[in-house]
């Protein structure tokens, strides 16, 4: 018998994904809303009550009236949307966050899946603070270059247009420093001190990366590059979608250009450090909108029915 799957909010970037991916499943049947009700909540609220599993794809106030409506205690709602991400009484979606956290998803029917910077983020930075690298009250600043289309529907539109040279260089913004993911950045790590985060969109449609600058001086006595390497790579070993890259990656030494679109079309992020005596820079890459969103939401939906957890992806 096939899952009942509904995505609420099928029509932004994020839903259309979803729907992508779980088009080609045998063992999903997507429900779907009839374009004349999609704003009626009374056909909403029963579609997601009938599922199985229901993403929501939504504006954060949007997706707090959408989970309300849930009376179905087997229904799994997977919140793509900022609303839920810091809420204990959400599963935080980001299987790989520590050991343990794929039993919540398991158990959970509310899951909050990451933002994309954010995951980014949450991936370097969580391994070094468990193992006492980084100090939780450390002041780390990050940068991340991002596609275009993490912008949703308009400023999609707004690139794809084309005609506006403000828009051929990359765009740095959030420049309140008060960006939406710095909360889940600092829940999901341990941090207690506010990283300073500054965002950067960028002329192509998707790929992201962010960049995270230490100086070991700062760090726990001893620590160098090899050392953050190795706290990398066993917090991942064996991770499926979580790669850890070479320490001082030769390809991306050779080529002079870190490439932040080569995990595009994947679910995989890749973790890089780069570095000589006294500083390092750490890198993340992965797909905004893979595994940044919709092919985290689809893993968190695998890990919580217990099937494969790459299916569809």
């Amino acid at each position: 018998m096939a899952y009942q799957v509904y995505v609420d909010g099928q029509e932004g970037t994020t839903g259309l994904r979803i729907h992508e991916y779980l088009a080609k499943r045998s063992d999903v049947e997507l429900l779907r809303i009839d374009p004349d009700k999609r704003k009626d909540p009374a056909e909403r609220a029963r579609l997601l009550n009938a599922a199985d599993v229901a993403f929501l794809c939504l504006p954060d106030q949007a997706s707090r009236e959408a989970a309300a409506m849930v009376t179905n205690p087997n229904t799994c709602l997977i919140d793509a949307s900022t609303a839920h991400r810091i809420d204990p009484a959400w599963a935080f979606g980001l299987p790989e966050l520590a050991r343990g956290q794929r039993d919540k998803l398991r158990q959970s029917k509310r899951i909050a899946n990451p933002g994309c910077h954010a995951s980014a983020f949450i991936l370097l930075v969580r391994p070094l603070v468990d193992a006492g690298i980084v100090p939780a009250a450390l002041p780390l600043s990050a940068t991340s270059i991002t596609g275009y289309s993490g912008g949703g529907k308009k400023m999609i539109e707004q690139y794809q247009a084309g005609g506006d040279d403000k828009l051929l260089s990359p765009r740095p913004y959030g420049l309140t420093l008060a960006h939406k993911h710095i909360p889940e950045m600092m829940s999901h790590t341990g941090l207690t001190t506010k990283p300073v985060f500054l965002p950067i969109v960028g002329n192509f449609y998707k790929g992201l990366a962010v960049s995270l600058p230490l100086h070991f001086e700062q760090l726990a006595p001893g620590t160098d590059a090899a050392r953050l390497h190795a706290a990398l790579a066993a917090h991942y070993e064996g991770e499926r979608f979580v790669k850890v890259m070479p320490l001082r990656d030769p390809a991306t030494l050779e080529a002079g250009f870190f490439d932040v679109q080569a995990t595009n079309d994947t679910n995989n992020v890749e973790l890089f450090v780069f570095a000589h005596d006294t500083q390092a820079v750490l890198i993340a890459r992965l797909d905004n909108l893979g595994k940044g969103a919709s092919g985290a939401a689809v893993q968190c939906m695998n890990v919580h029915l217990g099937v494969d957890e790459g299916l569809g992806l």
